[in-house]
């Protein structure tokens, strides 16, 4: 296996959904960041850099959602779901629900009149941090790192 052949880069096991799964999280941490830096001011440059951190993030889910799916099929050859697999992806699904919801809430209301965002998006982003601290942890089980 030779480190800069694209097909060993293309084809390894679940190094794609390994690699991806930082973006999605590293975009939804720096949006719930500026989020609270906005102070629920619409128009604040926290509040537009937010969004568009919250924006990328909920379209980046999709192939991190497709890569994962195909790392429990090929490299863990479909193994039942159960146990730390099965919460990894349960959690995965509600984490991903959490992200994208975070995103309509500020695409929402930047569409909107008023100029405040509502409070209630903290308490759901901080449950989203929660749940994407936790699928990350399990992860790290799934591929050995954690153990």
């Amino acid at each position: 296996m030779q480190p800069l052949d694209p097909r060993s880069v293309l084809l390894a096991k679940h190094a794609q959904h390994v690699v991806l799964v930082h973006f999605p999280i590293a975009l939804f941490l720096t949006g719930v960041l500026f989020d609270l830096l906005s102070r629920g001011k619409k128009q604040s440059a926290f509040a537009i850099a937010a969004y568009f951190n919250l924006s990328v993030a909920a379209l980046s889910i999709l192939p991190v959602l497709a890569t994962g799916l195909l790392a429990w099929r090929i490299a863990l050859e479909g193994q039942d779901l159960k146990g730390i697999l099965l919460s990894h992806l349960l959690l995965a699904c509600a984490s991903s629900a959490l992200i994208c919801l975070s995103w309509w809430i500020h695409r929402r209301e930047r569409r909107s009149s008023s100029t405040l965002l509502p409070g209630y998006r903290l308490p759901l982003e901080a449950v989203g941090v929660c749940l994407v601290a936790l699928t990350g942890h399990l992860g790290g089980f799934l591929t050995g790192v954690n153990m």
